[in-house]
């Protein structure tokens, strides 16, 4: 099974190496795609050290090096599941707009595989009507979403906006494989 876990810029960034080596342990073939944002959170080495992947960063890395693949198609279609952690109500707000406007987000559009977001935010952002209707347009879409959970948030402040447990991020993403592996199954 192969997860793409897109890291996006929230301080919750912290958490991806956990998350990858957490999925690493169940035997998940893990290759990370940051936004810029969360470059300032975490770096890509640290995420190439724990998946022993190369970490994707760079929207036009084929155009500079012709022979190169097209990272978000290969991306999107050499996955099982897009797991998207820490989620930011921006990440969340252009998937809902349809912007793909980095390699993460364009990823996302072109995959006709399971996203998965666990959201972490501020629990004025998460409240705030316009993330809720965001949230609800994308899981009426079948976009899957994971927390977030009540915890003490970057700011002190404590409410819903923490990153969901680890361990509930990572069951999450082994059930959204079942699920796919028994539909396929159904239709055989």
């Amino acid at each position: 099974m192969r997860v793409v876990l897109g890291v996006t810029g929230g301080i919750a960034a912290y958490r991806a190496p956990e998350i990858a080596r957490a999925l690493k342990k169940k035997g998940v073939d893990v290759v990370c795609v940051l936004s810029s944002a969360a470059e300032e959170f975490v770096t890509p080495l640290s995420l190439r050290t724990v998946t022993e992947n190369p970490v994707f960063t760079d929207m036009f890395h084929a155009a500079k090096n012709p022979g190169s693949k097209v990272e978000h198609i290969d991306l999107a279609r050499n996955c099982d599941v897009i797991l998207v952690a820490p989620a930011t109500a921006n990440v969340i707000g252009k998937v809902a707009a349809g912007i793909a406007d980095d390699l993460l987000t364009t990823v996302i559009m072109a995959a006709e595989k399971k996203v998965i977001f666990a959201p972490a935010m501020n629990k004025a952002m998460w409240a705030n009507p316009i993330v809720k209707a965001n949230v609800e347009k994308l899981k009426k879409l079948g976009y899957i979403f994971t927390g977030p959970a009540e915890g003490v948030l970057a700011c002190g402040e404590y409410g819903a906006g923490h990153i969901e447990d680890t361990s509930v991020i990572v069951n999450a993403v082994l059930a959204s494989a079942k699920t796919k592996a028994s539909s396929k199954k159904k239709l055989s």
